[in-house]
């Protein structure tokens, strides 16, 4: 079983070089005893940087989920199963994906408080990221109310927490958000990672995210895009300093 240690570390932001030992390379992918590569999912890129051994380096490309992680690399050869292997995740790629992501989980909290309305798909980058919010009345939608109501939050020294809880937890809990993929986790997986925004928002989410709303940029409104009935695309990146 391998130990995916970005599921514990949180806060998500800074990742240090990990030593692993290599437990399989097929084709271009080495797959590691315990890793703490972020892989692609939820709308959140996976992590790249390099691998090295004792004698070898290549670049890792990004990092993309499994049962087993694979960590692609451009020159498998280089390296043998059983050997130990650092990893350097690139760290400010990292960082800026882990704030975009916790912002984007205040986004969507405050569109819903506000207008009742569901995110339905996110898509995060390093230069911007996009929220897919539904509206039965998307002709409300004001996205300076959106980004003066979030930046409001983003100014406060607001705790992110994480938190291990049982599926009767979190199907119970009167304040938790974005439950219905629910019916698509095994049975057998008994507890789930629930991140928690105190007084902003609470769900189930295994991506990587800030301890505190201070360690995250204010946002600024890109732009929007209709996507059908009741849909809107809304885009932000972070106010540059």
């Amino acid at each position: 079983m391998q130990e995916k240690m970005h599921m514990t570390q949180h806060s998500g932001l800074d990742p240090p070089p990990f030593v692993s030992e290599i437990v399989d390379i097929k084709e271009s992918n080495i797959f590691l005893e315990s890793t703490y590569c972020y892989p692609r999912g939820g709308g959140q890129p996976g992590d790249t940087g390099i691998i090295e051994s004792k004698d070898s380096k290549s670049s890792m490309q990004e990092v993309i989920s499994g049962d087993l992680i694979p960590h692609p690399v451009d020159e498998p050869d280089l390296f043998d199963i059983g050997e130990l292997i650092t990893c350097h995740i690139d760290v400010e790629r990292r960082n800026r994906h882990t704030r975009m992501h916790t912002a984007q989980h205040i986004v969507s909290a405050i569109a819903e408080d506000i207008w009742g309305a569901e995110t339905v798909g996110n898509q995060l980058t390093f230069d911007k990221s996009r929220v897919d919010l539904l509206f039965e009345d998307k002709s409300q939608f004001d996205p300076d109310e959106l980004v003066s109501t979030v930046n409001g939050i983003l100014s406060q020294n607001i705790p992110v927490n994480i938190h291990q809880w049982s599926r009767e937890q979190i199907m119970e809990h009167e304040k938790m958000r974005h439950t219905k993929f629910m019916d698509r986790i095994p049975s057998s997986v008994k507890e789930l990672r629930v991140v928690e925004v105190e007084g902003i928002d609470l769900c189930p989410c295994a991506g990587t995210h800030v301890d505190n709303t201070a360690n995250i940029p204010l946002i600024e409104y890109v732009g929007k895009k209709n996507k059908g009935k009741g849909r809107i695309r809304f885009s932000y990146t972070f106010e540059k300093h």
